[in-house]
């Protein structure tokens, strides 16, 4: 069984020239420090996806070997809190299959914030 995380960004307004290099920018970045050759990091769907307002829309597969998975969903979920702060004005969908990954404006995505805190009153 496989597990994506996927990523998306919509809006009315189309991005600008500035934008779109700033995108380029972040995803040359990201390529040129993933720590795995052999797995699939950021990935930007050309053109996207996800409707007439979808303006970024995103998937990595993540590792099945567990001592890469943290890595390679830390480094990818980075290089997406880099992106989003590139695009000001725009609604991001970030999430592995079902688990919405929350956006903390201070850290950007990050796997802490996710837990079954108040799903069965436990924690």
């Amino acid at each position: 069984m496989s597990v994506s995380l996927y990523y998306s960004a919509h809006r009315a307004a189309p991005l600008t020239e500035v934008e779109s290099s700033a995108i380029e920018r972040v995803v040359a970045a990201h390529s040129s420090s993933f720590p795995y050759a052999d797995e699939e990091g950021l990935y930007l769907y050309e053109p996207p996806d996800g409707g007439p307002e979808e303006r970024v829309g995103g998937s990595t597969k993540m590792p099945s070997d567990f001592d890469r998975l943290m890595p390679v969903l830390t480094h990818v979920l980075h290089s997406v809190s880099e992106l989003r702060r590139a695009l000001p004005d725009t609604e991001w969908s970030v999430h592995i299959d079902d688990v919405d990954i929350p956006w903390d404006e201070a850290e950007g995505y990050d796997l802490s914030g996710v837990s079954d805190e108040g799903e069965d009153g436990d924690e």
